[in-house]
């Protein structure tokens, strides 16, 4: 069942560390003062024309775009229309201050009107400071594209790191040994956040299965 929390009190939230998981891969995230979103594909298809796709499985989300506070930063893990959703970034960009993406990304945001120096990207193990958050940029096994155009932009999971919390996004991706590389570079990982529920034999190159899931 959906819960729907009180979006005054997420608001005020300064000190606690928690998670506000909206379906898929959409989450929002609250760390040492800081209000991030991630993936927020908060509309109801992901396809570049509502007759092109499925709805979203849950018919609710738990806050409406409306109802989220202020966001310090929207994070994304690819350009994919299930993860970077045009509709939910015109809604965003007005009450966000930042963004971080990948490689090859940002063009998509300056062609949807959204400032250059708002957007920055990052490259496979790169890092960066925000406002004394850590943010790091890590490889996963996956692929990019929207419309015809396929891997023009890259595609990758972040390492979020505040005082004292570590919190992994995994994107999408199959398994790997940049799991253990990430480990070793990042943990020990208070939180992770693991991609589960769009596997297929068909698709192992690019989703990992349940159990491979387990293993990463």
């Amino acid at each position: 069942p959906v819960l729907y929390p009180d979006s005054t009190v997420i608001a005020k939230n300064k000190s606690v560390t928690q998670l506000i998981w909206f379906g898929h891969s959409a989450f929002l995230l609250q760390i040492d003062g800081f209000t991030l979103l991630l993936d927020p594909m908060l509309t109801d298809v992901p396809a570049p024309h509502p007759l092109l796709g499925p709805s979203r499985f849950g018919k609710d989300l738990p806050m409406s775009i409306e109802e989220i506070p202020h966001v310090d930063a929207i994070i994304i893990s690819h350009d994919h229309y299930d993860h970077l959703d045009y509709e939910s970034i015109q809604k965003l960009k007005s009450k966000t201050d930042r963004f971080f993406v990948p490689l090859g990304v940002a063009a998509h945001f300056v062609s949807w009107g959204i400032d250059e120096d708002k957007v920055e990207e990052l490259e496979w193990w790169e890092e960066t400071n925000y406002k004394g958050l850590e943010l790091a940029f890590a490889p996963s096994r996956h692929f990019s594209g929207r419309g015809l155009e396929r891997n023009t932009t890259l595609w990758g999971s972040w390492i979020i790191k505040s005082a004292d919390k570590t919190i992994y996004f995994s994107g999408d991706g199959g398994y790997g040994p940049h799991f253990k590389e990430i480990g070793k570079k990042f943990g020990p990982i208070d939180f992770a956040m693991l991609e589960c529920g769009q596997y297929n034999e068909m698709w192992k190159q690019i989703h990992m299965l349940p159990e491979e899931t387990a293993q990463a």
